[in-house]
């Protein structure tokens, strides 16, 4: 898909003045660089004990930020980078980024689920999960259909919970332990050692001095558009696409087969969100596009949602749980799916809003 490069003066270019060259991109990378070192630091300073204190959750945070900074600009530039040196350093920061990133991940899936459960229970006290997995509930309502239905999705909603707990809590200490363990090893002081240089010595290529990155952000904008012309837009013209959720009943344990060109369309915004960053400077000039902003809170919903609603298909899956239980969680994976397509909605209002303004 053609597209025409922005003009300079342009806000959507993300950047006002001067062609930005290599220069800038070196200025980059070395904030970046920086801002890694001083949230490890923080990390060091604020330790971390069974869980992690706020301080070093902070930190963690920021590491992964600077991490997926760097990261993304060693791909959309790295024509203008030395080669080998981006070959080597691209996996081992996604490697920081994505261990970092899994304890975090756990505890907003878990909290995600038990506000659904206490939503779709419709109790105005949803007892807290225990280690037992038994919470107060009432009986079922012999009212009608619609009150029995509820009353078997409350009477399964504490133990779903309480097993969602289980699961997710034990999930959530083993990252955490994983996450300490590769901040102590000899590979992730390598890698720090590595953007310790990168914060006062960027390997730029012989050309990079005065190549404009303008062209190359402008191709990360591109690989983006072509990639949400492949999504089913039309489709997720209404908030809630029951027709979609249709696969989303099967038993299959792989990831959702219509999540992955989104999901995929997500990481591709924040390419283009980085390169955005990157033409702006070191001063940080570039033009906040709040309807991007608005794209991407989207994906990200889409994203949450896709992985809880995995999460309660796998607890649903767990041997010998009662029926109720069963019941509930099935409730709560239709709920998540219906997030994801509303989610999807989301996107496609804001990407509408972007392209006409785009026009």
């Amino acid at each position: 898909m053609a597209q025409q490069h922005l003009d300079p003066t342009d806000p959507r270019s993300g950047h006002v003045g001067p062609a930005p060259t290599g220069e800038a991109l070196a200025g980059y990378l070395r904030t970046q660089a920086t801002e890694f070192l001083r949230a490890l630091r923080l990390h060091r300073e604020t330790g971390a004990g069974a869980h992690g204190s706020e301080g070093s959750a902070e930190a963690a945070r920021a590491l992964r930020r600077s991490a997926r900074r760097v990261s993304a600009s060693l791909h959309t530039f790295q024509s203008l980078l030395d080669p080998d040196w981006c070959e080597a350093m691209r996996p081992e920061l996604a490697w920081v980024s994505g261990t970092l990133a899994m304890e975090h991940a756990y505890t907003a899936r878990l909290e995600r689920l038990l506000t659904a459960l206490h939503r779709l229970s419709g109790s105005t006290a949803f007892p807290a999960p225990t280690s037992a997995g038994v919470g107060a509930a009432a009986p079922p309502s012999k009212a009608g259909a619609p009150a029995q239905e509820r009353g078997n999705l409350t009477v399964g909603a504490a133990k779903a919970g309480a097993l969602l707990d289980r699961q997710l809590t034990l999930a959530r200490t083993r990252a955490h332990s994983t996450a300490l363990q590769a901040l102590g090893s000899s590979r992730f002081h390598a890698i720090a050692d590595k953007v310790a240089v990168l914060a006062s010595e960027v390997p730029l290529a012989r050309s990079a001095t005065g190549t404009d990155l303008r062209p190359l952000a402008t191709a990360a904008e591109d690989r983006l558009r072509d990639a949400v012309t492949t999504l089913p837009l039309v489709t997720a013209g209404s908030p809630y696409n029951a027709a979609a959720l249709i696969h989303g009943l099967s038993p299959d344990t792989v990831p959702h087969p219509q999540d992955a060109p989104w999901h995929q369309v997500r990481l591709l915004l924040r390419l283009h969100r980085y390169a955005r960053e990157a033409v702006s400077g070191p001063k940080g000039n570039a033009v906040v596009d709040l309807r991007l902003l608005s794209a991407g809170q989207a994906l990200n919903r889409h994203r949450d949602a896709s992985e809880a609603a995995a999460a309660a298909a796998q607890a649903a899956r767990t041997p010998r749980i009662a029926p109720a239980t069963a019941y509930a969680l099935g409730v709560l994976h239709a709920d998540q799916r219906h997030e994801v397509e509303a989610a999807r909605f989301a996107f496609q209002q804001a990407w509408q809003k972007e392209t006409v303004g785009a026009s």
